[in-house]
């Protein structure tokens, strides 16, 4: 009966939870469950549409380096088709192979002639008008040659001045061009020597394969019409020759763009994108054999063909797959349900960080089935950017459980199936969840940029000698990775403020961000409020030391001791650590507005705190930093000046409300230690252990530690922190009077 006890006890501790809340009822408690789920449900369906199952065979799971346990024979013929990489390749070389095509342009010669003729016509003018007015001749054709776009050359002037030599000039580029031309004379670039074969079409029927170099380029054109020249024509007359040439160039043999295009779509469609076909009983792989590329293309194939043929064969009746496919997508995304409501219910109640949780899962297996999609590199699954959202928000652990559970299950849908993807994205979400502590400012993103980067490396490196891979096919995963872990950092750096809002957490990148003693806040506590300024630093201090010791957040009780007293920058002169000797603004007030202005520094704090946008979780230090604790000095004050006037004891309280975490009930402790340290006289070790017993005792019997979640056992170890922290400060301080504790205590 006691051992059947022991089982109920969990049992009986879970009846809260499985109703919701405490204080929810039945039918809100039920909604509350059936919404998370829902979630559950649709993220399984969402990932099964995304990546839909079919009927898996036994060597699903084969990759390359694994040994075969058995032999694997075909069952009937299937092909074997070429990589995307390989089939691009060959119909490349089959496009390449074919001859471009062009056309003969019999108008050609007689436009070039035309053109020739017209230019030297002008000549003649040129001159005849040079002689008619009695101008120098070679002043007016060099006028008219640079019209013409031609710059003569040195010493070819002489050549156009004389009648009998430019006549004889003329008619050599015409013989040049009626007997080159049809030949075949090419535009520039489009032919060049060595080149394959072209096709050369004088008609719609008439086409001739000729070789490359039969055909005239401009250059070998010109090349050709020089040596017609006459021979008493010197080297000037050749550069003017080509000169004329080239201003009235036009190609005999022109390239037909459309028809080689089409020419060599043709060609590219006549290779075969199968590589071989396995006939019925060949053994594809053998038993004891290990997998290499050639077996891994195969054993795909094989399997894309069975799950073609039973597509055709069974149709939509066999729903087993896919029932077995939801199924393992609900049973591993279910493991996250089950973590947060053994271990961190607060989050399983917290509808924001559900929520969050099931959009980052979504997206990842959204953008892995993309790549899947496209056939990119398992090295991409993008699992390191949840993972690095979630150790920021939630912790590491949360997050590593989250990087094995999404390695699971991306790792297990049909195109990543054997251990490359799974391992590799295990790998990388789990560097990330580490990383996140070595991390102390978002400027420092290149620390778990290498830490990622390194697991990927190393993860790459792991399969590639396993799989027994190619050194270049290791260092191409090995670049993937890299790329990975840089884009998931930065959008995750990019994003985290925007979640940090909608989950309303505040990360320890922020804390350290706030923490920056040269805010504009802080400076001007510094500047204004001296002495607060310094109280404040002591308080920080305490409040870390006493935070860690207890094993809460020591970084957030340092940040939110910062701010706990920046509403006294409002009135400073009104708090004593600011007053100069001998001078005190309250004794010329009544007791009622002493309070009042004491008492208002928390107001005043939270509306700096708004104006700064600080986070929830520092203003808490604001409000809370005092409870609801009574300003015993002003109030006592009060009642020795009129005895017979009734009091409002909530005139002479803080607002409150109590402290509601550890973290703050420190800051409390430690803002009253701190103060009343000061006005101790002869603060010795044994003196400071007895100051802090008594004002934590004093805490613990006005409840203003109820309501917070400290154990009798924290309190105990906060107290001996406080004591040695306060021991090594030894800060002296003029004694406000025999109520010395109880005015500082109003801090």
């Amino acid at each position: 009966m006691k051992r059947l006890q022991e089982w109920a006890a969990p049992l009986q501790e879970l009846g809260p939870w499985l109703s919701g809340d405490p204080g929810m009822d039945r039918r809100r408690a039920g909604a509350h469950h059936a919404v998370r789920a829902g979630l559950l449900v649709v993220l399984a369906l969402v990932t099964y549409l995304l990546f839909p199952v079919s009927q898996l065979s036994d060597f699903a799971g084969l990759e390359r380096g694994v040994v075969a346990p058995q032999d694997i024979i075909a069952e009937f013929d299937f092909a074997v088709a070429k990589t995307e990489e390989e089939l691009a390749r060959e119909q490349g070389e089959a496009a390449a192979a074919v001859p471009p095509i062009f056309d003969y342009v019999p108008t050609a010669e007689d436009s070039v002639i035309g053109e020739v003729r017209d230019f030297f016509a002008g000549v003649d003018s040129v001159a005849q008008l040079a002689f008619d007015v009695e101008e120098p001749e070679p002043a007016l054709l060099r006028a008219y040659l640079e019209r013409n776009r031609i710059s003569p050359p040195p010493g070819s002037m002489d050549l156009l001045v004389d009648t009998g030599d430019r006549d004889r000039f003329r008619r050599s580029i015409e013989v040049s061009v009626r007997q080159l031309y049809p030949q075949g004379v090419v535009e520039t670039g489009t032919v060049r020597e060595g080149t394959a074969p072209i096709y050369l079409r004088r008609g719609e029927d008439d086409a001739e394969l000729v070789q490359a170099g039969s055909v005239l380029t401009p250059d070998r054109f010109y090349q050709l019409a020089g040596e017609r020249l006459p021979d008493d024509f010197g080297p000037a007359a050749a550069e003017l020759q080509r000169l004329v040439l080239s201003r009235f160039f036009q190609p005999s043999l022109v390239l037909n763009q459309a028809e080689t295009e089409a020419a060599r779509a043709r060609a590219r469609a006549t290779v075969d994108p199968v590589r071989t076909t396995v006939l019925e009983g060949e053994r594809i792989v053998a038993a004891r054999e290990q997998i290499g590329e050639r077996e891994e293309e195969r054993l795909r194939a094989y399997q894309a063909a069975l799950d073609d043929r039973g597509i055709r064969v069974e149709g939509q009746g066999n729903i087993l797959p896919s029932i077995g496919g939801f199924l393992f997508n609900m049973l591993v995304i279910s493991v996250l349900g089950l973590l947060l409501w053994f271990f961190r219910r607060e989050l399983y109640h917290d509808m924001r960080s559900v929520l969050l949780l099931a959009a980052l899962v979504a997206v990842t297996v959204a953008i892995s089935s993309v790549i899947a999609r496209f056939g990119l590199p398992v090295e991409l699954i993008p699992v390191t950017f949840p993972v690095l959202i979630l150790a920021a928000l939630f912790g590491g652990r949360f997050a590593l459980v989250l990087a094995l559970v999404l390695a699971l299950l991306v790792g297990g849908q049909q195109p990543f199936l054997g251990l490359t993807a799974s391992f590799t994205a295990a790998m990388g979400g789990a560097a990330a969840a580490f990383s996140i502590r070595a991390v102390e400012r978002r400027s420092k993103i290149w620390i778990f940029v290498t830490i990622i980067s390194a697991a990927y490396v190393m993860a790459a490196l792991t399969v590639g000698l396993l799989r027994s891979r190619e050194i270049s096919e290791i260092f191409y995963s090995m670049g993937f990775g890299v790329t990975n872990a840089i884009v998931s950092s930065l959008l995750a750096i990019g994003f985290l403020p925007l979640l940090e809002s909608l989950t309303r957490i505040t990360t320890d990148q922020t804390l350290l961000e706030l923490s920056d003693l040269n805010r504009p806040r802080l400076k001007r506590l510094s500047l204004e409020a001296t002495g607060t300024y310094a109280h404040t630093i002591n308080v920080a201090n305490l409040s870390e030391a006493a935070a860690n010791a207890i094993g809460a957040n020591g970084l957030l009780a340092r940040v939110g001791a910062y701010y706990h007293d920046i509403g006294k920058m409002v009135k400073p002169q009104y708090f004593v650590e600011n007053q100069p000797k001998g001078r005190n603004p309250h004794d010329k007030l009544k007791p009622s507005m002493s309070a009042a202005i004491i008492r208002s520094h928390v107001v005043e704090g939270l509306k700096m705190a708004e104006e700064d946008r600080l986070p929830e979780v520092i203003k808490a230090f604001i409000a809370e930093h005092h409870g609801t604790q009574q300003i015993s000095f002003f109030y006592e004050k009060a009642r020795e000046q009129d005895s017979n006037e009734e009091i409002n004891p909530s005139a002479f309280s803080y607002p409150g409300p109590k402290p509601q975490s550890k973290e703050t009930a420190i800051v409390m402790l430690a803002d009253s230690v701190e103060s009343a340290a000061r006005v101790l006289q002869d603060p010795t070790p044994s003196r400071l252990r007895e100051l802090v017993e008594k004002i934590v005792a004093g805490k613990i019997s006005t409840g203003q530690l109820d309501q917070c979640p400290l154990t009798m056992r924290e309190i105990d170890v906060a107290k001996d922190h406080l004591s040695k922290v306060l021991s090594g400060m030894y800060h002296h301080r003029i004694d406000y009077g025999s109520a010395g504790v109880q005015v500082t205590g109003s801090r």
